[in-house]
């Protein structure tokens, strides 16, 4: 638990400030000023660190853009309006029509209704294959896939990838690993474990209160040997590699953020930088809380599901691997919509909502909310029973939660 030290100082630091103002400054200007046709000319230049116009960032989002950097290991970040905007961004800003992207295992909602409908209409398809099936990944990276797209912990599946060795076999085909780590902001540091991308959806966990829609992609710098975009299947990006160790911004500030309009607004990129001063507080307190209720849940005799329990499939992995936690998100198996809906219904404690990492414990039924247009075959791919519940569990007492649950699941049986 070192490492929440750590961050514990280095994000208050960075945040605040020491003279003035002590909070972040919001500037919620839609345009900007240049002192001179020359500025003009080297702004736009990307010549000089001064605001553009605001669709392609903010002074404010700039602030989140540095921090959320500093505390992924990367080289730079990209704040955007939404987690699926940060996801869509990599997508629009790294491929082109006729491409491919292997998405390995488990997928929230959105992120899989991207990849399986609505990107192959710009031509761009997504290929699906389970978290364990290594020999899939490798004949799939043989074709020359330029894209492997995963969740550092499946989103509701709770299936565990080996980033690691995942990571490897990007390098060996030149392919671009991204990882979504929305569940785990300083538990998995993709980065450091060979990711090239990392996107958040930052109104998740890193914010915490639900104030602020928002979503980043933090970028590794290019390398000065071996770097695999200077593979030939990425030579549409190869003009823009000119630009040096920090070309990837160029890349997804100019081929995407200039002309899809995806950026943060300041307030947004304010609140979020609020809810990043405690985050190393709420991650160590809810993984904490998380494996203390799941264990008062399971010796209950409730069917909950998560890899802290040596029932899953991945629990040597999440020893291993997760030794702090694997996010806030714990699924119950009902059996039946019903008993779902009275389960959810019966709690006094949850908030039934589509979102996770909230400080607050959020529950929601599945199969009749985010995954209801889903056919079969697709809900299966993800794991998603008629009686499956998500939950996401925040700050409040691990005992107080499982009382609660507990009470609530004897009222759905009766």
């Amino acid at each position: 638990m070192k490492h929440y030290e750590y961050f514990n100082t280095l994000l208050p630091q960075l945040i605040g400030e020491k003279e003035g103002a002590i909070a972040p400054q919001i500037t919620p200007s839609a345009a900007f000023g240049y002192a001179s046709a020359q500025e003009a000319e080297a702004i736009f230049a990307g010549e000089a660190a001064k605001p553009l116009y605001a669709r392609m960032g903010n002074p404010t989002g700039a602030k989140l853009e540095t921090v959320l950097a500093k505390m992924e290991g990367g080289f730079g970040a990209v704040a955007t309006s939404s987690g699926m905007a940060a996801i869509a961004m990599v997508l629009t800003g790294l491929l082109e029509s006729g491409d491919e992207v292997l998405c390995v295992g488990g997928f929230f909602g959105g992120t899989y209704a991207l990849m399986n409908e609505t990107m192959p209409r710009f031509g761009i398809e997504g290929i699906f294959c389970d978290v364990d099936d290594f020999e899939t990944m490798e004949r799939v990276l043989q074709r020359g896939v330029k894209m492997v797209l995963c969740e550092s912990v499946g989103n509701p599946n709770l299936k565990l990838p080996d980033i690691r060795r995942i990571a490897l076999l990007c390098d060996r085909y030149n392919a671009l690993f991204v990882v979504d780590n929305t569940a785990t902001p300083l538990i998995v540091q993709p980065l450091k474990m060979g990711a090239d991308l990392v996107v958040y959806s930052t109104t998740k966990i890193i914010c915490g209160h639900s104030a602020a829609l928002g979503g980043a992609v933090v970028f590794r710098g290019l390398k000065a040997e071996g770097e695999k975009l200077l593979d030939p299947k990425f030579s549409a990006l190869h003009p823009l590699l000119k630009k040096g160790k920090g070309a990837l911004m160029a890349v997804l500030k100019k081929r995407v953020m200039r002309d899809f309009g995806m950026s943060a607004n300041a307030f947004a990129s304010f609140l979020t930088l609020l809810g990043l001063e405690t985050l190393p507080l709420r991650t160590k307190r809810v993984n904490e809380s998380v494996e203390k209720l799941v264990a008062l849940l399971y010796d209950a005799g409730l069917e909950v599901r998560h890899p802290s329990l040596e029932n899953h499939e991945h629990h040597l992995r999440y020893e291993a691997l997760f030794p702090d936690g694997c996010g806030p998100v714990v699924t119950i198996e009902c059996g039946t919509r019903e008993r779902a809906f009275a389960f959810l219904n019966g709690s006094k404690l949850m908030i039934q909502t589509a979102n996770i990492g909230d400080n607050r414990t959020l529950g929601l039924h599945m199969a009749s909310t985010i995954y209801r247009d889903f056919d079969e075959e697709g809900k299966k791919r993800l794991g998603i029973t008629p009686g499956l519940v998500r939950l996401s569990i925040g700050l409040e007492s691990p005992v107080a939660l499982a009382e609660d649950m507990l009470a609530a699941w004897k009222s759905a049986l009766s």
